[in-house]
């Protein structure tokens, strides 16, 4: 069964553009290690809620939008190989650096996740 890793993280507006070059170059060191999917989305329609929304999630301020990611993998075994391939790739040392990331990495959440339906 496919896996998948999950991200939600606040971008500041004014820094959209940067993230969106950032996650395209590290879509392709993904993909080049074999990820199946590499999904980018910004927030079109999240709005707070009385307990729990992402905006909340992320402790969202007023000038930052959220981004909801997500990379496909075959297996959670094929997921640590890739992975373990993608962290020694030097196309991304230098957007590991959270000093040159476009958002707060400290707000950013992530996890892995079993497909339970893929209808």
């Amino acid at each position: 069964m496919r896996y998948v890793d999950g991200y939600v993280l606040p971008v500041p507006k004014k820094n959209l553009q940067a993230y969106r070059r950032m996650a395209q170059k590290a879509g392709k060191v993904w993909r080049d290690h074999g990820a199946l999917e590499f999904i980018e989305c910004v927030a079109d329609d999240v709005k707070p809620g009385k307990r729990t929304s992402f905006p909340q999630s992320v402790k969202l301020k007023p000038a930052e939008t959220v981004v909801f990611s997500w990379i496909v993998f075959k297996s959670r075994a094929h997921r640590d190989r890739v992975n373990a391939k993608v962290m020694k790739d030097p196309r991304l040392a230098k957007m590991m650096d959270p000093k040159a990331m476009p958002f707060d990495g400290k707000r950013m959440f992530w996890g892995g996740f079993q497909v339970l339906v893929d209808a």
